[in-house]
């Protein structure tokens, strides 16, 4: 297994989800969201993994820019949007492989070990 945790420092379920693993012993690597962002691969392999650009917006967030992508119908620009600006994404995003989850998913992780 090659858990991938990428999350904001400050995030409640970012530290429920380390806690997750740590508790099973499951080693991971933790990439922090806002600081080092995500690479154009890593990007497209979470987008086809959560399904597309509006399961990974974080729609809760109180930014404007969630405000307005709400009434956007470019998909491409929604992403160009949430790849420049990663806090506008829902964390934790956890990778394992080709599978990704986002938010915190216990039951889907627990089917991986």
């Amino acid at each position: 297994m090659n858990i991938q945790i990428f999350g904001k420092s400050k995030c409640f379920d970012t530290k429920k989800a380390e806690r997750y693993f740590k508790e099973r012993r499951i080693k991971y690597q933790m990439v922090d969201l806002i600081r080092f962002g995500l690479s154009g691969k890593e990007f497209d392999a979470v987008l086809r993994g959560v399904g597309g650009i509006d399961n990974l917006i974080d729609w809760d967030g109180k930014s404007q820019e969630i405000t307005l992508m709400k009434y956007m119908d470019d998909v491409r620009a929604k992403e160009d949007k949430v790849f420049d600006d990663p806090a506008l994404m829902r964390t934790p995003i956890v990778r394992n492989g080709k599978q990704v989850t986002v938010g915190y998913c216990p039951e889907v992780w627990a089917q991986w070990e």
